[in-house]
Order: structure tokens, then sequence, then C-alpha cells
């Protein structure tokens, strides 16, 4: 009878989860419409929440509740375990903007973050970051920053190219939308709190 040893396996280093990409406005900024913005790599709500609550706990106070519209997010579960606690999930079709995230924490109160899409582009992302966590930003909804950055570029939301006129038009001629996003290309300036951004330098 013969005997095999097997060598033991190496032992598997934890693979550190990738940092949060996050900006937030500072306390005592203006609140305007959003809070933050926050860009996250896929859309994955449950492991992508996972990551932006353990961010935001210590910060904000408690996260308990958390919306979105589900026009871009494909799965949504209705509760994520987090650090210690439980975060209902909720959907809504016409009450939040598909590019925003709502949260509720216990205590403290209600933030709104614009949700970058997974696959922007860097120098869109710092763009729309930087536009959102300015203390002296214009008021603009989360869709309205979206859309001027895709007319920036002169293409539609499905990606297809715009001709000038078209492009004009559908950032509303020179809008504040227009001036939000334009020739930012820099992390968030000295009114916000830059939490972690990753891969957004040019």
């Amino acid at each position: 009878m013969s005997v095999t040893f097997h060598p033991t396996l190496p032992h598997r280093e934890p693979v550190a989860a990738p940092a949060v990409r996050l900006a937030l406005k500072t306390d005592g900024a203006s609140r305007g419409l959003l809070d933050g913005a926050w860009w996250p790599r896929s859309r994955d709500l449950l492991s992508e929440l996972k990551a932006l609550t353990d961010v935001l706990d210590p910060l904000w106070g408690r996260i308990t509740r958390i919306a979105v519209n589900p026009e871009h997010w494909p799965v949504i579960p209705r509760e994520i375990p987090v650090s210690g606690h439980i975060v209902k999930v909720g959907w809504f079709t016409s009450e939040i903007d598909p590019h925003k995230l709502l949260l509720l924490s216990y205590g403290t109160g209600r933030f709104d973050l614009l949700v970058v899409p997974p696959g922007t582009g860097a120098q869109s992302a710092a763009r729309l970051m930087a536009a959102v966590s300015d203390q002296d930003g214009p008021l603009l909804t989360a869709s309205a920053l979206i859309a001027a950055e895709a007319a920036r570029h002169a293409v539609s939301p499905t990606g297809q190219a715009l001709d000038p006129g078209e492009a004009w038009e559908y950032e509303g001629g020179a809008s504040a939308a227009s001036a939000a996003v334009t020739g930012r290309t820099g992390p968030p300036g000295p009114a916000s709190r830059l939490i972690t951004v990753c891969e957004v330098a040019a």
C-alpha cells in the first residue's frame, strides 16, 4: 500500500476590497440638491452598497434605509447586511431621479448622492464629482448633470453621436448644467470631502 502526500496549499492572503469612489460636500457647505457623488464599479447593488455604507456610517450616522430608481439597477435586494446591522432597500420609479441614490440615516436625516454610471471614463467621473461637491455649484438634478456631461462629449445617453445642433439642444443651449461640468477635470475642490477617489486623475 502506498500513501501519497499532497503538499500543503499556500495560505491565501485576504484580498482587500477596492476603495469606495466617493466625494462629499464638507460640513457647513450649502446642501443644494445633492450631498455628494458616488462612482460604483458595477450595477451589483448588494456588493456595492455594503462598501458604501461601511464608509458612510461613521460620517453620517448609521444608514438604515436606501432607495433607488430601478431603471439602472437590474437586481434590487430588499435588505443588505452590513457591519453590525441590516439596511433596508426600496425603489421608486417616479419619486427618485434615475441617477440618484437616497440614503436615510438613523437620527441624522436624508442624504442624496449622484450615481456616476460605473462605465464612465475617469475624466468625466472627475468632472461630475467635482461639480456635485462644489460648494458654489448650480442647483442641478442628478440627471441634468449626467446629461450635461454627455452633451459635452456630443453623445446621447445611449452612446450615439449627436450632430452639433442636436448637442446644443440636448444640453439646453448654454445652460448652467453645461457650465457645471465644463473644464473641471481634477478632484473636488476645497469645499468638498474627497473620501477616496481612485483612477480619476488623468
